[in-house]
């Protein structure tokens, strides 16, 4: 059995999804070019690019807002 990092399971996970459903995106802080705080999200800005990965503003209650309104209007959101 292959043995990976759980950062490395979940960028592959997020990788995955947003490869099949192009209504995924993620964003957050620091999430883009940086790759998050620990590397998660890590490439995939340069492979999906900033429409699909972006960095938001250091604000938890406007992310968790975006991210329901998001989904409200059938897209798939990852914070």
């Amino acid at each position: 059995m292959r043995q990976i990092t759980f950062i490395e399971a979940i960028r592959e996970a997020l990788r995955h999804e947003m490869t099949l459903d192009e209504k995924v995106f993620v964003f957050g802080e620091d999430v883009g070019g940086f790759g998050g705080c620990f590397g998660v999200t890590a490439g995939l800005y340069q492979e999906f690019g900033p429409d699909r990965v972006m960095d938001t503003p250091i604000s938890e209650a406007a992310i968790m807002g975006a991210a329901v309104g998001a989904a409200l209007m059938g897209l798939r959101p990852v914070p």
